[in-house]
């Protein structure tokens, strides 16, 4: 299977909707309202920034099936918006084939083409062991963790992780 990363465009959403809806109920991964509708989910995904550098993006296999999504941002205005930041959702048929590291070796190369400093993550959850796995492969580190920052349907108050990678 081939994957290509491409700019998302406004009927993107009707693919990227279904595993997003489930990622977000599943309250496992994202500290966003499982209560979000799809308008809200919209708005939040599609357009994550009023800046003009924000960004979302898909990625697609041969056939076009949208496998996963990103989207990427300055992590704070004025002055610190010369760090980035970003959330992905890989689709549940999709995972464990390399799609998420796809979706971010891509935004590590979109921050470094926009002259960014530093990546920071700031709510990884800290059960959420293939992802801070893989964002560490990829050179980003945990500079701290909130204790007990995240509720988990199933292990409870967790930590959310503050990760940080450098440009």
């Amino acid at each position: 299977m081939t994957v290509q990363i491409r700019n998302a465009v406004g009927t993107d959403w009707a693919a990227i909707w279904p595993f997003f809806q489930d990622i977000v109920t599943a309250r496992e991964t994202y500290a966003y309202d499982p209560d979000l509708t799809e308008e809200q989910g919209r708005a939040l995904w599609m357009s994550p920034s009023a800046d003009p550098l924000s960004r979302t993006t898909v990625a697609v296999d041969d056939d076009g099936t949208v496998l996963g999504s990103a989207n990427m941002y300055p992590n704070r205005p004025g002055p610190g918006s010369h760090v980035a930041s970003a959330s992905f959702m890989v689709d549940s048929a999709a995972r464990g084939k390399g799609v998420g590291r796809l979706l971010c070796e891509d935004m590590i190369d979109w921050a470094t083409r926009e002259g960014f400093r530093a990546i920071q993550f700031n709510a990884v959850v800290e059960t959420n062991e293939s992802a801070v796995h893989l964002w560490q492969e990829l050179g980003f580190a945990i500079i701290g963790t909130v204790p007990e920052a995240f509720n988990h349907p199933k292990h409870g108050y967790v930590g959310l992780h503050v990760m940080h990678r450098p440009l």
